[in-house]
């Protein structure tokens, strides 16, 4: 039980389902409750599986390519930092000025890109799921890696289903605080995720930094 509350408490606040609730009824403001609902279902299985592949095949992956966590840090915070600047701007009053012009399957198509890859689960969430895969004690499978990677997909479990719940009911916390609390929200919450994005590149740079040769030379 502790070790699930540490991997939720590094996942959960990159994630961060219940701001990221008001950036997707933003985006989805033209679509039914019924629609919506379905959206709020494929984003949680999106994710759940954005989550478990990024910690099975993450590092494999890496490897193949030659890229280090730090560089995946840097590219996934830039791209967050990106889309924390354009939701505000561009996401929410795009749909909010052509409601109708959005069907059902244009919404099914904004399923995974963007409401699940950059807005819930974005490199950020890749980058720890990384990270935690790669804290495994050794490079074949043992008892205690096994049960600690069903820790971590239990955790990315718990965060699909909680994404769930606030996606879904998003509705319902708009008509408590209004649709102008609900705008405030909104760039709060991309405000946020753009911070979020910056901190993700200084933490990605400051590792980069940290291999430059030159802290070694011998003083005169």
């Amino acid at each position: 039980m502790e070790t699930l509350l540490i991997v939720l408490a590094a996942i959960f606040p990159v994630v961060n389902p219940p701001g990221s609730a008001l950036v997707f009824l933003s985006l989805t403001s033209g679509a039914s409750t019924e629609v919506r609902g379905l959206l709020a279902r494929r984003v949680a299985v999106n994710s759940f599986f954005v989550m478990s592949s990024s910690l099975l095949l993450g590092t494999f992956i890496l490897k193949l390519y030659g890229i280090s966590v730090p560089v995946l840090r840097v590219a996934g915070g830039i791209v967050i930092a990106i889309s924390g600047w354009k939701l505000p701007n561009e996401g929410s009053n795009k749909l909010q000025e052509n409601p109708n012009t959005q069907s059902s399957s244009d919404y099914a198509g904004m399923a995974f890109y963007p409401l699940t890859l950059p807005l819930t689960t974005g490199p950020g969430t890749i980058a720890v799921m990384i990270s935690l895969g790669l804290s495994r004690s050794s490079h074949e499978w043992g008892a205690e890696d096994f049960k600690f990677g069903s820790i971590i997909l239990l955790a990315a479990l718990i965060t699909a289903l909680t994404i769930y719940l606030c996606f879904k009911y998003a509705e319902r916390l708009e008509q408590v605080i209004g649709e102008g609390g609900t705008n405030i929200a909104v760039r709060l919450a991309a405000f946020i995720l753009f911070c979020l994005g910056v901190q993700i590149v200084w933490t990605g740079a400051a590792e980069l930094l940290s291999t430059l040769p030159g802290d070694h030379l011998p003083v005169r």
